[in-house]
């Protein structure tokens, strides 16, 4: 794997109640916004974004934290080299006020910037709705973010947020109580969905947090969740990342099942169909 230059995305700003960070976009259709998991929009983040686009979705991923299109492997960079540059990620997003990255009960800051570039997005983009991915860091973001009726194909990939340390932030995610009671609202009136995937070993995403998911959202929340040795052995770290760094992409794999069930859910929710895997 190499750097991806992001060539075939345009870039532009969105400021929001003072706070402004980059976006790139790609693709035609009703939006989807694509947030990218620790260090940052890797190769394999955008790779992802560009099957959304090419199922007839506008792609918005915003750039929160690391360097766009930086591949994580050390293979690319070297190791100390990944190393430093995924310490320097870390620091800055555990200084940042938009990220809560221990607090139980509390949804980030950057969420009502996320909304808002959702809301702008589907004026933009037209459609019933929007769709919203979070990774790892950003996972719950999604959940949080289905507070708005705009929203309504909230999927969580690897929810890693509040950090599972100790027994009471596993069994919960980063959502405020206040939040939490308008998505179930939804899910009892509106028959929103939301879709959850982890690998079982994941140590950054508990099953108690998913155990709370199901007790909290009852059949609105389908879960996925994966054997680790489904993961692709050649990903970073870990098996985690179940649509990017650890996605077998073959038909029939467990992890590519995961990712055609995503992109299936944006079809039903958003295009109005659902159609064949390519």
């Amino acid at each position: 794997m190499t750097d991806h230059d992001l060539s075939g995305f345009s870039r532009e700003d969105f400021t929001h109640d003072g706070v402004t960070h980059a976006v790139y976009r790609r693709g035609s259709g009703p939006a989807v916004i694509v947030m990218s998991e620790v260090p940052g929009i890797t190769p394999k983040v955008a790779e992802f974004a560009e099957r959304v686009a090419a199922i007839g979705c506008t792609v918005v991923m915003p750039d929160l934290f690391g360097r766009a299109g930086r591949d994580p492997n050390p293979a690319t960079h070297g190791y100390a080299a990944t190393l430093a540059y995924g310490l320097e990620t870390m620091a800055k997003v555990c200084v940042s006020k938009e990220f809560t990255l221990l607090a139980t009960g509390r949804s980030s800051r950057v969420v009502t910037w996320l909304r808002a570039l959702a809301a702008r997005e589907h004026e933009r983009c037209g459609g019933p709705g929007v769709g919203a991915v979070g990774m790892c860091l950003t996972g719950g973001f999604a959940l949080a973010m289905a507070v708005d009726d705009r929203l309504l194909a909230p999927v969580l990939s690897q929810p890693s947020l509040p950090l599972a340390i100790g027994r009471g932030r596993a069994g919960t995610i980063d959502i405020s109580a206040e939040d939490l009671a308008v998505v179930k609202d939804r899910c009892a009136r509106q028959g929103l969905q939301v879709l959850g995937m982890r690998f079982r070993g994941d140590k950054f995403v508990p099953g108690a947090r998913f155990a709370f998911l199901r007790r909290e959202l009852g059949d609105a929340f389908v879960a996925v969740e994966l054997a680790d040795e489904d993961a692709n052995p050649e990903g970073v770290l870990a098996p985690h990342s179940v649509l990017t760094e650890h996605l077998v992409d073959s038909p029939g794999t467990p992890t590519r099942i995961a990712l055609d069930q995503v992109l299936d859910l944006f079809r039903a929710k958003l295009l109005g169909a659902v159609d064949e895997h390519a």
